[in-house]
């Protein structure tokens, strides 16, 4: 009796131990380094002590919450990050930038080449980035930019149960972004439809014709369909290796990327992100496009 309760109490112990270092959601691969005993005490007696569990690695370890409340980088499955934490503006160039490039080619942002030069590729990258940390996008890299790169946030899912490879427009904070394999893998500045009613005249098929329209983006939920390779002309103007996904509304590059919306309808991208793009985002991808841009 006396034993059969002892196996009953190990074997408890065990699944509750087991069930609490699943939920650090740390796999128990690596080598054990530190045995961890535990023993049940009963009738003065202590059980035999559980089999050595691995030790966490130091990488892996779950750190606690900062004074500000955002769980490290390592927590949230990005590598770690020491800012220089040097103010940095357009133009400027050295050792500073290259790292903050770098920092954010990792995060999935474009910044262009990591060369030590903040141009406009690693600007819009920039705007990208702090846009989804909810920092006002502005060209300066200051403390708080430098602190959200050491500590950041992953861009809030549009559609939790969407396919492991899809694109997300968030017209409300005005970036795409990418993924595959369920995880984001581009993470993108953009220009949506304006919204303000227009009325244009072009040239087309021929003769002079009047266009008009909402230049608005609609939400809803569509599919990546035909697409073009270099610049193609249509007749609102000019767009750069579009991949179109709602009749003539597209993901394309374009000369103008402001800080606001600007387009006829379509989604406009840094020319940098529009010349990778189609390299990864196939034929029959969903696209989601969710909210609405507050001036």
């Amino acid at each position: 009796m006396m034993r059969g309760r002892r196996r009953l109490l190990v074997a408890v112990g065990a699944a509750t131990f087991a069930t609490a270092f699943a939920a650090t959601g740390v796999a128990g691969t690596a080598q054990a380094r530190t045995a961890v005993p535990v023993g049940v005490v009963t009738t003065g007696t202590a059980l035999p002590a559980l089999p050595a569990l691995p030790a966490l690695p130091a990488s892996s370890a779950l750190p606690a919450l900062t004074a500000r409340g955002a769980v490290p980088a390592r927590a949230t499955g990005y590598p770690a990050f020491t800012a220089p934490g040097k103010t940095l503006k357009l133009g400027v160039k050295g050792s500073a930038v290259k790292a903050l490039q770098a920092r954010l080619k990792e995060l999935g942002y474009v910044p262009g080449s990591v060369d030590g030069r903040y141009g406009g590729a690693t600007l819009t990258a920039v705007w990208a980035f702090q846009k989804v940390q909810g920092i006002t996008p502005t060209s300066t890299v200051a403390a708080r930019t430098w602190r959200a790169l050491e500590n950041p946030r992953a861009p809030k899912v549009l559609v939790p149960r969407g396919k492991a490879t899809r694109v997300e427009v968030n017209l409300t904070k005005q970036v795409m972004v990418l993924y595959r394999g369920g995880a984001p893998v581009l993470i993108s500045h953009i220009s949506s439809g304006s919204g303000i009613p227009y009325t244009e005249y072009a040239t087309w098929n021929g003769k002079r014709q009047r266009f008009s329209g909402s230049a608005r983006t609609p939400t809803g939920d569509y599919k990546t369909t035909w697409r073009v390779k270099g610049w193609h002309r249509s007749y609102l103007g000019q767009l750069y290796n579009p991949i179109f996904f709602n009749g003539g509304i597209a993901l394309h590059g374009a000369l103008s990327v402001p800080l606001y919306p600007a387009s006829h309808g379509c989604v406009r991208l840094p020319m940098n992100v529009a010349e990778m793009l189609p390299g990864m985002l196939g034929k029959g991808v969903p696209v989601h496009v969710r909210g609405a841009f507050r001036r």
